[in-house]
């Protein structure tokens, strides 16, 4: 399949990345590390229409699909920015499925409201965290602890994705100050990032009319989303390493002259733009090939958390001493490379999803 973005998402994707360029994100993640809270992207994101991608148009969205979502975050990746769509786009896009309130799924829209996704199902080996349980007038009573939920902390609407005592996926919203609802902030080796630990003690939610299929579609959002940033933060770490092959000279010559270097430039180029050609397909059967869009997503996530693990880490090597000290930025790839391989379930929980989609078509 040959496959080209289009004008409009050209214009998107150049659009983030001057969006982000009038921000001084990478000093703000560095500060961050000496504890000074990095400053809020929101404003940034909400002025640029970003809350409102995957939201309806009746709702004020824009109505679009996963790829421009993903080209938004790819665009945060390259400069670290945490601009609050992790959480917030993915229980967006549940509610929007799932008939959300009118008013909620507006507020989201317009960025005046900002969400999270609690996702507390069962994963792997991991047991489901949170339980709902009927209340008998039409809501649910959740209970139990989701951990590491991305922009947690400070959220105004909580889509809980759990079970009930049968097993059964159900989806659920409710305000992020309600009665029975927790939020702890989590220290991350990843400043720049929000994570919170979510409480919940019999607190009360709106169920959503959504599948257990939605629910699941939710985290494999999530993961494409994750998989996107991370697609973007190796493409910026492949630039650095080049940049600096190119200008620093060993016995009389620039050190990309020499094999070794190379052979380690051209690897973290295949790996990004392998990643890049798995983003475009997540982004093609989002929109046309919805049965195909778990095993895209979940490859996503596999491959572009891969080729920043590899990039981070090879962009140090190529930078030398220079790449290991405290005051290069390079550090500050390898802290989000090794964090973001470990959110959403985690990249062996997204590697063991690409199999079981795999081994269910097969014959």
């Amino acid at each position: 399949m040959h496959f080209a973005l289009s004008e409009e998402q050209t214009l998107l994707r150049d659009a983030a990345v001057q969006a982000l360029a009038r921000r001084h994100t990478l000093r703000s993640v560095r500060d961050a590390l000496d504890g000074t809270a990095p400053p809020s992207l929101w404003a940034t994101a909400t002025e640029a229409g970003w809350p409102g991608i995957l939201s309806g148009e009746d709702a004020g969205g824009a109505g679009l699909g996963a790829l421009e979502a993903m080209l938004v975050l790819e665009a945060c990746g390259r400069v670290l920015a945490d601009a609050r769509l992790l959480g917030h786009l993915p229980a967006a896009s549940l509610l929007e499925r799932g008939g959300g309130d009118a008013t909620v799924r507006t507020g989201l829209a317009s960025g005046r409201l900002r969400a999270a996704l609690a996702d507390a199902m069962a994963c792997g080996r991991r047991p489901a965290t949170v339980i709902a349980r009927s209340g008998g007038d039409g809501s649910l009573h959740l209970t139990g602890a989701a951990g590491q939920v991305l922009d947690a902390p400070g959220a105004d609407v909580l889509v809980v994705c759990c079970e009930t005592p049968g097993g059964a996926s159900v989806a659920a919203w409710l305000r992020g100050d309600a009665a029975g609802v927790s939020v702890e902030p989590c220290p991350a080796y990843d400043a720049s990032r929000s994570l919170g630990r979510v409480r919940l003690d019999g607190a009360a939610a709106t169920p959503l009319d959504a599948t257990a299929g939605d629910a699941l579609a939710a985290r494999h959002l999530q993961r494409a989303l994750l998989g996107a940033e991370s697609l973007g933060a190796a493409e910026s770490s492949l630039h650095r390493a080049r940049d600096h092959a190119r200008e620093r000279v060993a016995f009389g010559r620039p050190i990309g002259s020499y094999q070794a270097i190379k052979h380690k430039l051209v690897e973290i180029l295949r790996r990004v733009e392998n990643a890049r050609s798995l983003t475009y397909y997540a982004g093609w059967a989002w929109q046309r090939r919805a049965a195909e869009f778990a095993l895209a997503a979940n490859a996503v996530a596999v491959s572009a958390t891969d080729a920043l693990d590899f990039a981070a880490r090879e962009t140090i090597f190529v930078l030398g001493g220079l790449g290991a000290t405290w005051e290069h930025d390079a550090s500050l790839y390898y802290r989000r490379a090794e964090l973001s391989r470990r959110l959403g379930g985690g990249a062996d929980a997204a590697a063991d999803a690409v199999a079981e989609e795999l081994l269910a078509a097969a014959p």
